[in-house]
């Protein structure tokens, strides 16, 4: 396949709420969410949590350099990377911030700042050198960031809201879709409408179905609903990911068996550094 024709994603950071370095997270990974999702010569990065440093760090010698960066929310697991990002101090870097899920009561621009006020951070938002813009856009809307490239954005079921997307580039399809709750056996029709009959899905699987319980309203959902609802939107691969900061390797090994066993060669687990075509 031709550079400019290649659609991959590449995982940074998988782990959700918190980050949970240590012996027992090493293979699967602890940074927090973070995705880099490549559209030929166009890069698009999903989410910035811890692993977003890492990601800055991998792009250092690609300046200069045009992104375009999602937010799925506003949770500071998502976006506490974003201080450390390297790529944004450099004048020659161009990026776009996107958010759908703040309007009409905030802005992402705002939101960001506060983050980085003192005493919560040392230094504003306006140290960055970068050409950063700000967009906010209302969950549901397509956005048509680049030639080629359409994302096509839901509303999820979060606390304080947040947004699932739908990236589509050359006949091919991958859908973000973290930190969302489903409702047992009432599918969530703006998920499955993103889903449906997408080449790679990846979803909020912090829980299982037996820990889900006593935890609704907590905004999450669970590895086998990700699974049901790949199976009723005919989707091709499921990835688990947003992993509960409890669960080690030995924990997330025998998810990947079990979710193996119940969609064969159509299903992954996320792991930090791995990447995936549709």
């Amino acid at each position: 396949m031709a550079a400019d024709d290649d659609f991959f994603v590449r995982f940074w950071g998988v782990r959700g709420s918190i980050a949970s370095a240590g012996r027992d997270t090493v293979v699967y990974g602890g940074n927090t969410s973070s995705l880099e999702i490549r559209c030929g010569e166009h890069i698009l990065l999903f989410d910035a949590g811890t692993g977003f440093r890492y990601l800055g760090n991998s792009l250092i010698k690609q300046a200069p350099f045009d992104a375009d960066v999602f937010l799925t929310h506003t949770h500071l697991d998502h976006v506490v990377g974003l201080p450390f990002f390297v790529p944004a101090f450099n004048p020659v870097n161009k990026f776009r911030i996107w958010a759908g899920h703040l309007l009409p009561q905030h802005t992402i621009r705002e939101v960001l700042g506060a983050m980085m006020t003192p005493p919560l951070f040392p230094v504003p938002l306006d140290i960055f050198r970068a050409a950063i813009s700000f967009h906010d856009f209302h969950a549901g809307e397509t956005i048509d960031p680049k030639p080629g490239v359409v994302v096509r954005t839901a509303a999820l079921n979060h606390p304080n809201n947040a947004t699932g997307y739908r990236i589509e580039y050359g006949g091919k399809s991958i859908c973000y879709i973290t930190d969302t709750e489903h409702k047992p056996d009432k599918p969530d029709p703006n998920v499955l409408n993103l889903m449906k009959d997408a080449d790679i899905v990846i979803y909020d699987a912090m829980y299982t179905d037996e820990t889900f319980r006593g935890r609704e309203g907590w905004g999450h959902s669970t590895w086998q609903e990700g699974a049901r609802l790949c199976d009723l939107a005919g989707a091709k691969t499921y990835v688990v990911f947003h992993h509960d900061p409890d669960h080690n390797d030995a924990f997330m090994d025998g998810v990947s068996a079990q979710v193996a066993r119940l969609r064969p060669g159509g299903a992954a687990v996320a792991r930090e550094g791995m990447v995936l075509r549709p």
